[in-house]
């Protein structure tokens, strides 16, 4: 495989993979962040091959099983154990990057104990900005621009609708 090329066609799909993430924070509707949170995931499966990150193939193919699940409402304790497991158990094998190979292991084990446990459309944003944070590290590294301009993008779209949701629910609250 030719690496430039493959950075090239990487980058081209993963900001594909990027315009849903940035959709996910946006909307405020947990069920339609999950939907969002999906199709990111699983087009980043697809980018991963392209960055020979097969750590990122890996876990991005966990986590978007994962969205799915979370999306139908069928994430259960024993599927978060599971996901948990799966994904530092195959990461960890496929590992080929060191230290930098480790980053999609802990944003996905990160996530999916944060899918399970929140609720709030608050909390659930919080949770994909601290990862988002994660794959800033990570997209860096691999040298996929695409993603990283576009996690740096969301995650100061997600802090500003996270910061007008508080404000609004505290407009809201002295209106009650």
């Amino acid at each position: 495989m030719n690496l430039p090329i493959n950075i090239i066609i990487g980058n081209g799909i993963s900001l594909i993979a990027g315009i849903f993430l940035l959709i996910s924070c946006i909307v405020n509707d947990e069920k339609e962040a999950y939907k969002y949170q999906f199709l990111e995931s699983f087009i980043l499966t697809i980018s991963s091959v392209f960055f020979l990150s097969w750590t990122g193939v890996t876990t991005m193919g966990i986590a978007a099983t994962r969205n799915m699940m979370v999306y139908k409402d069928k994430l259960t304790f024993t599927w978060t154990v599971l996901f948990t497991v799966f994904a530092m158990v195959f990461g960890l094998m496929v590992n080929t990057m060191g230290i930098i190979g480790l980053l999609p292991i802990v944003g996905i084990v990160q996530l999916t104990i944060c899918n399970y446990y929140l609720k709030s459309i608050k909390a659930i944003k919080t949770s994909f900005i601290v990862n988002i944070t994660i794959y800033i590290v990570y997209f860096f590294a691999i040298y996929d621009f695409a993603s990283l301009i576009i996690q740096i993008i969301t995650a100061s779209i997600g802090l500003i609708s996270l910061i007008k949701l508080i404000h609004d629910e505290k407009a809201n609250l002295k209106y009650d």
